[in-house]
């Protein structure tokens, strides 16, 4: 059968019409609506600026508009994203995983909203050597996501701490949710919030036990921003203060597979008694370079219970299965593989990579005259200021100077002014240069 060039033209412009909306007028001619009748959530009025990193693209954009000849000249130590190729091995376990979407023996439509029973067998096993169980895990698209969730379970009715620096993202949440007050701008603090400071002084790990009681405490080791890991001593003690008080833990662990140092737990529930109190967050991103792939977890132990008994794990259950559908089948089957012998060895290569990175940038740092912290196990490093220097300042002058950017310690926090934090996830030949050009720039 032969079809003329007009009728096959016809056909795909009446395939096309099937999927394009009608273009029917809402708006009567004598009716102008300049914006919805919708009240705006007040707690997004109580934001500061914008979130860190878009800041960051901002300003690098703003800069590149004044010298537009500086485009590829830029080298970025900022935002933790990963560039490494994923390796072999682990690869194929994500190839093999859309592969067999397309048999009819493979094909898989939704699966277990906790995750796929393989995957979590394996973290429980891998990853935490039996310390949990896995129908304590809960598999998702990332760590971050993870902690957006954790506070739609606590809701607005809780006070939380933070370290500070921390991560955005457990105040902006906090924020978002109606924890808190407005902030206050003399301090750069939000009320109703616990601030634990954590600074050189104090080996950036806080004194809780000194500070106002919450109902949950946000805590990341090894650390963003400052590259801080906790030691088993320093972690029992918090666990014990939590336990004392009644306050939820909830551990970051994202930086976990930087760990060298054998008396840094990777875990929380290392450490003794920390089921009875913690919750635990973790990511495939920085494990396997996953930051686009995106894959991580959540272990919530069978015992935690709220006051009055509920266990937490039934209503953070609730939650996932309302609003999440479950990781994508093929990228879970990229994990399974990331738990194999040969992904296990692939990330130890990574890792080793961009802990060669850090070492680069600190011993670049010091040379230059900076007192550096972090970098031994995690792949930050950050760096402290002449007294009296603006972070923000530092930042526009290593960036006009030396076409590098990195991030502001003020952009974690107030505890982050004076700091500036270095991301050693950038290409080795990239960190190289930047480390070239800061030593001559900033001497």
């Amino acid at each position: 059968m032969k079809f003329s060039t007009a009728s096959v033209l016809l056909c795909m412009a009446t395939a096309a019409s099937a999927f394009a909306p009608n273009t029917i007028s809402s708006r009567s001619p004598s009716t102008s609506l300049d914006m919805s009748g919708v009240t705006r959530n007040p707690n997004f009025a109580k934001l500061a600026g914008g979130y860190l990193f878009p800041e960051i693209a901002r300003r690098r954009n703003a800069y590149l508009e004044e010298n537009p000849d500086m485009a590829d000249h830029i080298i970025s130590l900022g935002i933790g994203d990963t560039t490494m190729p994923i390796p072999e091995h682990i690869l194929s376990g994500l190839v093999q995983g859309a592969a067999k979407l397309g048999t009819k023996e493979g094909y898989s439509g939704y699966g277990d909203g906790q995750g796929m029973i393989e995957l979590r067998e394996k973290i429980s096993s891998v990853l935490y050597n039996d310390l949990i169980t896995a129908d304590e895990v809960f598999v998702s698209d990332g760590a971050k996501c993870d902690i957006m969730r954790v506070q739609q379970m606590f809701g607005n009715d809780v006070v939380s701490a933070v370290q500070d620096p921390s991560y955005p993202v457990y105040v902006d949440t906090s924020v978002m949710m109606g924890q808190t007050g407005d902030i206050d701008e003399s301090t750069s603090q939000y009320e109703n919030m616990v601030y634990m400071p954590c600074t050189a002084e104090n080996d950036f790990f806080p004194d809780y036990a000194s500070l106002p009681r919450a109902d949950v405490v946000y805590f990341c080791s090894p650390n963003n921003p400052t590259g801080a890991a906790a030691t088993k001593d320093q972690l029992t003690e918090l666990v014990k203060t939590c336990k004392e008080r009644g306050s939820i833990l909830v551990f970051d662990a994202a930086y976990a597979p930087f760990i060298r140092d054998p008396n840094v737990p990777k875990s929380i529930f290392e450490i003794e008694g920390a089921r009875d109190v913690a919750i635990e967050c973790n990511s495939f991103s920085k494990y396997a370079g996953f930051t686009g792939v995106r894959l991580g977890w959540t272990v919530v132990p069978n015992g935690l219970t709220f006051a009055d008994g509920t266990l937490v794990k039934q209503d953070f259950n609730r939650v996932m299965g309302t609003a999440f559908n479950g990781a994508s089948n093929i990228v879970q089957n990229g994990g399974i593989a990331c738990l194999d012998p040969e992904g296990q060895a692939e990330i130890d290569t990574l890792i080793d990579y961009y802990l060669g990175n850090a070492k680069l940038l600190k011993d670049a740092m010091q040379e230059i005259g900076f007192k550096v912290f972090g970098g031994d196990n995690a792949p930050y490093v950050f760096v402290q200021l002449p007294e009296g220097k603006s972070s923000w300042d530092m930042f526009s002058e290593m960036l006009e100077k030396a076409q590098v950017v990195t991030i502001p310690g003020a952009g974690f926090g107030p505890g982050g002014e004076g700091y500036l934090r270095l991301s050693a996830f950038a290409p080795r030949d990239s960190i190289v240069e930047a480390c070239e050009r800061l030593k001559k720039a900033m001497v």
